[in-house]
C-alpha cells in the first residue's frame, strides 16, 4: 500500500468554462433503470469515465472537469443520481444499495462496460454512492476515484461534545440534514438564500460558482421533491441500517486502485485515511488552498490528478506533504 500522503498544487486560475463549446461536445440523455429515470450528460469518444455529483448539486458540478477529460481521449458521462439534478425523485429508495443499483442498471444501459470495467469518480455524496458501487459491483470498476468526503460508518466520527467554530462550519449539516421534516420547512421557497450562504460558506474560492452556476443549483434544488430527496441521502446513511450496511461492506476491502483527495478547507486528508480502511491498492493527498466544492474550485487540478491515475499523459508537479 502506497503510505505517500501528496500535495497538490491548485492554478492560481484555471480554465474558463466555455458553454458554447461545451455544448456542442456534450450532450444531455436519459435512461429508465430500476424503477427510475435517470437524467446524464455525456460527451467524448474513447474509454469511459462516469462521474457522480453529490449535494446539493447535480451533474453540473463536473462541467468543467468533463471537457478536459474529453480532450484527453474519454468518454464522459456525469449522472444525475435517484433524486437529484433532473433525474426522478421517488419517494423511496435512498439507501445505498438501490442508489448503486441504480448506477449498475445505468452502466449496463449505456453499454460502458463492452472493453471491460469502467472508472468511477465521485464528489461529496457522490463519493457514498461510488464507494456503494465499487463494493457491490466490483467486476464493474476498474478504478476509483473520491474526492472530499467521510464516508458514514467507516469515517471516524467527530469528536463528542461542542465542536469548534471549524468543525462547526464543516459538519452542521450532517445532524441537520437528517432530522425529519425540518429541513423541509426550512429550505423550501428558500433555496437561493440558503445556496447562497452554504457555497459561500464551504468554498475557499466561491468566485468560481457564480451567479449563472446559483441559479442552475436553485433551478434543481426547487423541484418538487428535491428537498425531501436530498434529505432522504443523509436520513439513511446515517440511520443504523445504513450504517451497519457499510460497515458490512467494508469488510471486504475493494480490489480496485482508489484515489482519494480531500480539500485543504475541506475533509483534508481524512477520506485519504479512511478509503486505506477499505481498500489495499490506495494513492492521494490534498489540494491546497481549496475548499470543498473541489471539482468546481480546482478543475484544472482535479481533471490533472484523474487522467494521471487512470493512466492518460496529465503531467504535473507534485510536492510532498511533510
Amino acid at each position: 500500500m502506497n503510505r505517500n500522503v501528496m500535495k497538490e498544487p491548485v492554478d492560481a486560475v484555471f480554465t474558463p468554462f466555455d458553454s458554447e463549446r461545451f455544448w456542442k461536445q456534450f450532450r444531455h440523455g436519459t435512461a429508465s433503470v430500476n424503477g427510475v429515470r435517470l437524467h446524464y450528460v455525456e460527451g467524448g469518444h474513447g474509454a469511459p469515465v462516469l462521474l457522480i455529483p453529490g449535494w446539493p448539486q447535480s451533474w453540473y458540478a463536473w462541467r468543467k472537469v468533463m471537457p478536459l477529460l474529453a480532450d484527453a481521449g474519454r468518454r464522459v458521462i456525469a449522472l444525475d443520481p435517484r433524486g437529484m439534478g433532473d433525474s426522478d425523485k421517488p419517494a423511496s429508495g435512498y439507501d445505498l444499495q438501490t442508489v448503486a443499483a441504480d448506477i449498475h442498471g445505468l452502466v449496463e444501459t449505456l453499454g460502458l462496460l463492452t472493453d471491460g470495467p469502467v472508472d468511477v469518480a465521485g464528489h461529496d455524496v457522490g463519493t457514498w454512492i461510488a464507494y456503494a458501487y465499487a463494493a457491490g459491483w466490483p467486476q464493474e470498476v476498474k478504478r476509483l476515484a473520491v474526492f472530499d468526503a467521510a464516508l458514514p460508518g467507516i469515517s471516524p466520527p467527530p469528536p463528542v461534545g461542542v465542536a469548534s467554530e471549524e468543525m462547526n462550519m464543516k459538519t452542521w449539516h450532517f445532524p441537520f440534514n437528517r432530522l425529519p421534516d425540518l429541513p423541509e420547512i426550512l429550505l423550501q421557497g428558500r433555496e437561493r438564500e440558503f445556496l447562497t450562504w452554504l457555497f459561500r460558506a464551504k468554498a475557499v474560492r466561491s468566485w468560481a460558482i457564480d451567479a449563472g452556476d446559483l441559479d442552475e443549483y436553485v433551478r434543481v434544488n426547487a423541484a418538487p421533491g428535491a428537498v425531501r430527496a436530498a434529505m432522504s441521502y443523509y436520513r439513511h446513511q446515517f440511520g443504523e441500517q445504513g450504517l451497519e450496511q457499510n460497515r458490512q461492506r467494508a469488510r471486504q476491502k475493494l480490489g480496485a486502485p482508489v484515489l482519494a483527495y480531500g480539500a485543504e478547507s475541506g475533509v483534508g486528508t481524512a477520506l485519504l485515511d479512511t478509503m486505506r480502511l477499505v481498500a489495499d491498492d490506495v494513492e492521494g493527498g490534498i489540494f491546497d488552498e481549496c475548499g470543498h466544492y473541489m471539482p468546481e474550485e480546482a478543475p484544472d487540478a482535479v481533471s490533472r490528478v484523474l487522467l494521471r491515475f487512470f493512466g492518460a499523459d496529465a503531467p504535473s508537479p507534485r510536492t510532498r506533504l511533510s
